[in-house]
């Protein structure tokens, strides 16, 4: 690669940076929806045996110890959070997670969870992500409680919203174990359709509950 394209790449991510800065600046609240790439300690309040809560896990985190993310130290919802200037998102089942906090915004991912409902079954009690969705409902009802349905609204509309499905439902579902159910019910090109039109689905729910 010559000295151009990489200054041109470079020069792209920048501006790219500068946008999401912008933009990200102006979102109220924040509210994240997925798997172990974003959750922020759900499944540490779970019995399953996907959980982050022993070491090495958190070695990095400023207090050294292990949080329930599924990372060494922050997380990427912790760094959009850092970037618009917010608190980081708490774990919705957090019994921390309460009064004016709530208006901060809410973490539903669970380690281990795919966009379908037999994606990480291994894993037994996860919070698979169409209730994810129900505990967002939820949530809403509860800052209802507290700011009123209009303002609840408004907070739900302006909120930045970040959703991190999909990788598990090839590692941990497709090629999980050799002629797996999913892999003799489709051929890779057309499980890959199928996942996108179950995602579909996914993001036209939250459009509506939101």
């Amino acid at each position: 690669m010559d000295k151009s394209s990489v200054f041109s790449g470079l020069l792209f991510l920048a501006c790219l940076l500068l946008f999401l800065s912008a933009s990200l600046a102006e979102a109220r609240a924040f509210f994240v929806f997925g798997d172990s790439l974003v959750d922020s300690g759900n499944n540490d309040f779970l019995l399953t045996t996907a959980r982050a809560d022993s070491p090495p896990y958190g070695i990095d985190y400023p207090t050294g110890r292990p949080t329930g993310r599924f990372s060494n130290g922050l997380n990427i919802p912790d760094i959009i959070s850092e970037a618009i200037g917010s608190e980081p998102t708490m774990p919705y089942l957090s019994p921390e997670l309460t009064g004016e906090r709530l208006l901060v915004g809410a973490n539903f991912a669970s380690a281990g969870i795919g966009i379908l409902n037999d994606t990480g079954i291994q894993f037994l009690n996860i919070i698979r992500i169409w209730k994810q969705l129900d505990y967002f409902q939820q949530y809403q009802q509860r800052v209802s409680g507290i700011i009123g349905v209009e303002q609840t609204q408004t907070l739900v509309n302006q909120a930045l919203v970040l959703i991190t499905l999909g990788g598990n439902d090839f590692v941990n579902n497709y090629f999980l174990v050799p002629y797996s159910a999913r892999s003799r019910q489709f051929a890779l090109p057309d499980y890959v359709r199928y996942l996108i039109s179950e995602y579909r689905k996914v993001l036209i729910v939250i459009l509506f509950i939101s």
